[in-house]
C-alpha cells in the first residue's frame, strides 16, 4: 500500500492545466508573420506553439526562474552552436599559436557538432552543419580540461589533433558526455533534465524530457484584426507633408486559451539524481524535483509568451490552474473544446471564462466516470471559474501542495 499527500495515489504524473486570455496580442508567429494556427474539431484556433511557451518559462526573469534555480544548484546550461569557441578553447587562444589551438578547436568541435563540423570563420555557412547544442556548465568544463591537457603536451597541431581524436575513441571515453552524466547526473545542465536533450554526434549523451508541454490553442474560433499604421516622419520636407515615413500591417488576435503540461515525476527524479528511474521513490533526495515543480506551476500561471511586446504589451496571468496527480497514463481536456465555444451566449448570460470552465469540469467528470483513475486534485481559479468538488486556493497553495505531493511519495 503506498502512502501519499495524494491520499494512496502514487503521483507518478502531475498534470497542469491552465486557461489564460490576451486581447489584441501577436504572442506566436508563423514564417509570414501572422498568427500560428490550430484547425481543431469545429473551427480554426490561434495557437501558441510549446517551444514558444517553454522558451518563456525557461528564459523568465522571475523569482521562480528556472535558470536562476538552477545557477543556485551549479547547473546552468548554455544552448549554442558556438559553445567550443567562447566556452571551452577561448582562454587558449591568449597563451597558445592559433595553429595548434585550431587543430584542437577542430577536433572537439567534429567530436561534440559531428564530423561535418568546420572552423567558424565569420559566416553562417561554416556553421550550418552545427546544431545548437545544450550543453551545461560541468561538461564545458570537461571539455576545456581535455582542451588544455592536450595544449601542455604538445605544440604540433598535427599532433593535437590525433590526441584529441585518441580521447574521443578510447573505450573509456566513447559516448564522453554519457560519461561525464554517470559522474554528475546533472552534467548536462537542469535545463536537459527537465526539457530534454538531443545529441546527434553522440546518442548516449541524450536526454529525456520530464516534462511535456502541449500546444496552447484558442477554447472559441479564431479572432483576428489587421492593424494598419504607420510610421511619421518627425521632419518633413514639405509643410503639407503628412510625415508618413512608411505604412504597415501586422495581424492582432484575442483569446483565451486552453493549455497542458505534463510532468513524468520518475524521470524527473531519475533526470535529477542519477536514480533508476523505477526506483525513484527509494531513498533519494527529491527536494529539487519538488521545487522544479512547484516554480513550474507559478511560471505557467504567471509569465506571458508573447511577440511585438512593444506595441501590444502582452502581459497576462492564468485565470484557472488545475494541478493533478496521479498514477496512470496522463490525459489532455482538450477535447472539452473539440466544439468550440460561443464567444457569445445571450441565453445564460455567462461570461467565457464561466462557460469554458464549466466545458472543462464536464468533461473531467465524463472521463472520471468512464475511466475510474482517481487522481487528486488542487484548483487556483478566479470565482468565476472554479471547479465543482476541487479545492479552489491561492496559486501560492497549489504550488506547494504540488511540490509536497513529489517530496512525500513513498512506495
Amino acid at each position: 500500500m503506498t502512502t501519499t499527500a495524494t491520499d494512496g495515489i502514487v503521483p507518478k504524473f502531475i498534470q497542469i492545466h491552465f486557461l489564460a486570455a490576451w486581447p489584441g496580442a501577436l504572442l506566436n508567429r508563423d514564417d509570414a508573420g501572422l498568427a500560428k494556427r490550430l484547425p481543431f474539431g469545429t473551427a480554426t484556433r490561434t495557437r501558441v506553439s510549446s517551444q514558444c511557451l517553454k522558451r518563456h518559462w525557461r528564459m523568465a526573469d522571475d523569482p521562480r526562474a528556472l535558470h536562476e534555480l538552477a545557477k543556485q544548484n551549479g547547473v546552468e546550461g548554455l544552448r549554442s552552436k558556438f559553445a567550443i569557441e567562447q566556452r571551452v578553447t577561448a582562454a587558449l587562444r591568449e597563451t597558445h599559436a592559433k595553429e595548434l589551438v585550431d587543430a584542437i578547436e577542430l577536433a572537439l568541435l567534429k567530436t561534440i557538432y559531428g564530423d561535418k563540423s568546420k572552423l567558424y570563420d565569420g559566416t553562417s555557412a561554416s556553421v550550418r552543419e552545427r546544431q545548437a547544442l545544450l550543453l551545461g556548465r560541468n561538461e564545458l568544463e570537461y571539455l576545456r580540461q581535455q582542451a588544455e591537457m592536450v595544449a601542455a603536451q604538445t605544440t604540433d597541431p598535427k599532433e593535437a589533433k590525433s590526441l584529441i581524436e585518441a580521447w574521443a575513441k578510447e573505450r573509456d571515453q566513447k559516448g564522453n558526455l554519457k560519461q561525464l552524466r554517470e559522474q554528475n547526473a546533472l552534467a548536462p545542465s537542469l535545463e536537459a533534465a527537465l526539457f530534454g536533450r538531443m545529441v546527434t554526434s553522440d546518442t548516449r549523451a541524450n536526454r529525456d524530457a520530464a516534462i511535456h508541454v502541449a500546444h496552447a490553442f484558442t477554447v472559441h474560433a479564431l479572432q483576428t484584426e489587421t492593424d494598419y499604421f504607420t510610421v511619421v516622419d518627425d521632419l518633413p520636407v514639405k509643410d503639407d507633408d503628412a510625415g508618413a515615413a512608411g505604412v504597415f500591417d501586422t495581424e492582432l488576435t484575442s483569446g483565451l486559451y486552453y493549455g497542458y503540461v505534463v510532468v513524468d515525476v520518475p524521470l524527473l527524479v531519475s533526470n535529477l539524481t542519477g536514480c533508476d528511474r523505477r526506483d525513484w521513490t527509494g531513498d533519494h533526495d527529491r527536494a529539487l524535483a519538488a521545487q522544479v515543480v512547484e516554480h513550474l506551476v507559478h511560471l505557467v500561471a504567471e509569465i506571458s509568451p508573447g511577440a511585438k511586446k512593444g506595441s501590444t504589451a502582452p502581459y497576462s496571468r492564468a485565470e484557472l490552474v488545475l494541478v493533478e496527480a496521479g498514477d496512470r497514463q496522463p490525459r489532455t481536456l482538450a477535447n472539452a473544446f473539440r466544439d468550440a465555444i460561443a464567444t457569445e451566449d445571450r441565453g445564460s448570460n455567462r461570461s467565457l471564462g464561466h462557460r469554458t470552465a464549466q466545458a472543462m469540469a464536464g468533461h473531467l467528470a465524463e472521463l472520471d466516470r468512464m475511466y475510474e483513475t482517481g487522481e487528486a486534485r488542487r484548483l487556483a481559479a478566479l470565482p468565476d471559474m472554479a471547479v465543482p468538488e476541487v479545492a479552489n486556493g491561492s496559486l501560492r497553495e497549489l504550488a506547494a501542495w504540488a511540490g509536497q505531493v513529489v517530496r512525500d511519495a513513498r512506495a
